[in-house]
Formats: C-alpha cells, sequence, structure tokens
C-alpha cells in the first residue's frame, strides 16, 4: 500500500485535472440547453413534453454513476494500472477555439435535426470515396467524419454529451490490457485500434505503455491528421487511413485490438465483419476490448434514455446496437467472452481469441 502522503497528493492531483473539466463541459452543456430553449421560444414551439418519470434515470441517480466511474478510474491510477491522466484538453487559447467551433456548428445541428437532414455529406466528391453508411451527418454535425472542423470540435462535443467522463469511460479498456500485458515486453506487443478517431485513446495507451508499437486505422483522413498532431511527441505509433472491413495487416499479428464508441455506428452486417477481421488479426491469446454504449438491459434505468437517444442524435444503427447479441457473433470467429464491465453510461466488452489448447 503507498505511503498516506503520496495517496493524498494523488487524489489531490487527480481532483484537480478531473473537476475543472468537469464544470467545462459541464457550462457547456447548460448553455446548450438554454440555447435550445430559446430557440423554441423563438420559433414558438411548445415545450417538449416532460417523458415519464420510469422513463429516465434520474438526476441523482446519472451523477451517482458518475462519481463512480470517477472513483474507479482514481482507484486504478492508485492500483498502478495507469498513471495520474492527463487529459491534454488543449491550452486556454485552444479550448476556446474548440468551444467557440462547438457554438458555430449548433443552428445548423439544429437546422439538420428539424428537417431530418443527414445525407449533407454525400457529394460529388465524396460519393464512393467511402461506404455510404460512413457518408453521413452522424451527430446532424457539420462534415460528418470528413472534416477538419469536424475532427477539431468532436472531443468537445462528446466530452459536452457525457457530462465530461468520455476520457474517464475511455480509459476502462486500460484494466483489461493490463491484465494482459502485465509482466510482458511492451516492446515485443502490437495493439491496433480500430476507428481511432482524434487518438484520444491511444493517447492514454501511450501514458501507460510508452515503449508500445500501436496503429491507429480509420477512414477519416481529417481524424487521421488531427490524432497523428496530437501524439506527434509518442514514439512507437503510427495511423493508417482504412476500412476496419479490410485490416491492412497479416493474419494473427496483433496481441490487442481496441475500439472505442464505433460499434454503434456500424450496420448489422458491417458489424459481423469488423469483428471478423478483428479475430483474423489477433494472435491466439489475443484480446479484443470494445467500448461502447450500455446495452438494452444492462442498466434498466438507462434502458428510457437508451431508446430516445437516436431521437436526438443522428444514429441510424444505434437500435440495432442496442439488442446486438456480441457474445454470440464472437463465438464462431474463436473469440470467447471474458466479461462485461459498466462504466456510467458505457460498458467495456472483452473477448479472448482461442488457443488450440481452449
Amino acid at each position: 500500500m503507498s505511503h498516506p502522503l503520496v495517496r493524498l497528493a494523488t487524489r489531490l492531483g487527480y481532483g484537480a485535472r478531473q473537476l475543472p473539466r468537469l464544470a467545462w463541459y459541464a457550462g457547456h452543456g447548460y448553455a446548450l440547453q438554454q440555447l435550445a430553449k430559446e430557440a423554441r421560444r423563438r420559433a414558438g414551439d411548445s415545450p417538449a413534453p416532460a417523458p415519464a418519470p420510469s422513463s429516465l434515470p434520474s438526476q441523482r441517480r446519472l451523477y451517482s454513476d458518475m462519481a463512480a466511474l470517477l472513483a474507479r478510474d482514481l482507484a486504478n491510477v492508485e492500483s498502478g494500472i495507469y498513471p495520474l491522466p492527463a487529459d491534454r484538453d488543449g491550452t486556454l487559447p485552444m479550448l476556446l477555439h474548440r468551444s467557440r467551433l462547438f457554438f458555430k456548428d449548433l443552428p445548423d445541428i439544429h437546422r439538420r435535426r428539424e428537417s431530418n437532414g443527414h445525407d449533407e455529406v454525400v457529394t460529388e466528391e465524396t460519393r464512393g470515396r467511402r461506404p455510404r453508411y460512413y457518408l453521413q451527418n452522424f451527430h446532424y454535425q457539420s462534415g460528418g467524419w470528413m472534416t477538419e472542423e469536424s475532427a477539431d470540435r468532436y472531443d468537445t462535443q462528446v466530452e459536452v454529451l457525457f457530462k465530461g467522463t468520455a476520457n474517464a469511460m475511455r480509459r476502462q479498456a486500460l484494466p483489461q490490457l493490463h491484465e494482459i500485458f502485465a509482466g510482458k515486453d511492451q516492446r515485443k506487443l502490437h495493439l491496433l485500434d480500430i476507428g481511432c478517431g482524434t487518438g484520444r485513446f491511444l493517447d492514454f495507451v501511450k501514458q501507460a505503455w510508452p515503449r508500445l508499437p500501436v496503429l491507429g486505422l480509420d477512414m477519416s483522413e481529417a481524424y487521421i491528421r488531427h490524432a497523428r498532431r496530437h501524439l506527434k511527441s509518442r514514439s512507437w505509433t503510427r495511423f493508417l487511413v482504412g476500412n476496419a472491413e479490410a485490416i491492412p495487416l497479416p493474419d494473427n499479428s496483433q496481441n490487442a485490438v481496441t475500439s472505442i464508441f464505433m460499434f454503434h455506428e456500424l450496420p448489422p452486417r458491417v458489424r459481423r465483419i469488423v469483428l471478423s477481421e478483428c479475430a483474423r488479426v489477433l494472435r491466439p491469446g489475443g484480446r479484443l476490448v470494445i467500448v461502447d454504449s450500455l446495452q438494452r438491459g444492462d442498466e434498466p434505468d438507462y434502458d428510457g434514455m437508451l431508446a430516445r437517444f437516436p431521437q436526438n442524435y443522428h444514429e441510424p444503427y444505434f437500435a440495432s446496437y442496442l439488442d446486438e447479441d456480441f457474445a454470440g457473433i464472437a463465438r464462431p470467429l474463436g473469440l470467447t467472452h471474458v466479461r462485461d464491465v459498466n462504466a456510467f453510461v458505457s460498458k467495456v466488452m472483452v473477448f479472448d481469441k482461442r488457443t488450440q489448447d481452449d
């Protein structure tokens, strides 16, 4: 057990880093609510009918689960699973710039939500360059996943959505990796992160294992450029623009494959293809770790909120995700479902590739 003063310093350091960012993104959420009310007032719309109390978790439940997530995050640090995390949100000018981009896009998001406009990404320039399911205004945001401004505003959007806990949820994949990496020479291991986006999760991986060779794969050139800039000081780090339906890696080449907040945005058919590719590139005994939304029944008090989510955000495949049987899909691919771990509104799904002895 660590010295009490060391433990106190760790807890103070954690609070000093996390509480200001929680307040920052909570403030954005409050401003967003007020702007939405004002937009409805100016349009002469009647207030939306209040949902039945039993259909949504109470505010007390939400904040209790947020606190439990942060307590687990801190416990992981105190256990030595990963160091005191640096969220690296950027300098104050950068935070203000991304905040401006976030609020600037809100009128267009509102317009698309009201008109169900979600295909503005499909143009003569983009048509055929990416799968059709990918060329959509997910979250109703401008540019979909295809533009520099989208990449710059993405992390602010997600943190506002999750009340400043998105990074803490991402980090809950790290204990599952620690379990298989402990005692091994990290330089001889390989990790692939599919749908790596702006590289935030890989940043936490590199904070824990600085000499681990990692590869981030994403279909967005803009997001890959952002990820490269964000991790430019990290060695043993590569990024590729590519499709996880055809991972450009040899069979049995990865010790771990990770995916953070991606599978709910895939059509059911594509989910199965991507899981098959993950199984193909994993070495026997390797581990697949998926962090994504809770599914129906994981936390019954949240079921109503999950069912309403696609109404407020353009998430065309979320309803099918809620009832997807990942363990059943994984089994014939040679993947054994190890465990699920709920973490606030997300859950960590863990699968190991069977060996010949299994």
